[in-house]
């Protein structure tokens, strides 16, 4: 290990337990005073030069930075602006306002329908039947069932075309 690796051990050793307790009596948020602590640990890393040429004791440097740190923290906008809660806001939920709005207009579309090309629609889609269910349902051949569904889509697309629903 280097000089400047040994230097900062030494001083974690030492200090770390002070500067938390000092801290925490200054923030009353461990979480807060464990990153002051570390904030303060790192500076000492990033200056070791400070800490050895310094008039004053490394102990002093190291409170007087966390101190600093502290007090930013207070004058900080995020300080002035969060307000703490123990209860969580709100979950956004989905907003399913769209969805009952086409499915108003669909319905509106399928309503304007003839009655036999509405019962094909509403029996193929909705009562999840197929072609030949449909013909025996309704008893009609199957090419009939297979037109008057194409031509119910068809006027039901012109239809929320109109509302400007599709293009």
């Amino acid at each position: 290990m280097d000089d400047q690796a040994l230097l900062l051990r030494e001083l974690h050793d030492q200090h770390a337990p002070a500067l938390l307790r000092f801290a925490l009596r200054l923030t009353n948020d461990r979480q807060l005073a464990e990153d002051v602590v570390q904030e303060t640990l790192f500076r000492a890393w990033q200056n070791p030069r400070v800490l050895q040429n310094s008039e004053q004791s490394p102990q002093s440097w190291l409170f007087t930075v966390a101190r600093n740190l502290v007090i930013d923290d207070w004058r900080s906008a995020r300080s002035r602006n969060e307000i703490g809660t123990d209860t969580l806001p709100e979950r956004a939920s989905a907003d399913h306002t769209d969805a009952v709005l086409e499915a108003w207009l669909v319905s509106e579309a399928i309503s304007g329908l003839s009655r036999p090309h509405r019962e094909v629609l509403v029996h193929s889609f909705y009562g999840q039947k197929s072609i030949a269910e449909l013909s025996e349902l309704l008893d009609i051949p199957e090419g009939t069932v297979k037109s008057q569904l194409h031509y119910a889509l068809r006027a039901v697309r012109l239809s929320l075309q109109e509302k400007g629903v599709t293009r």
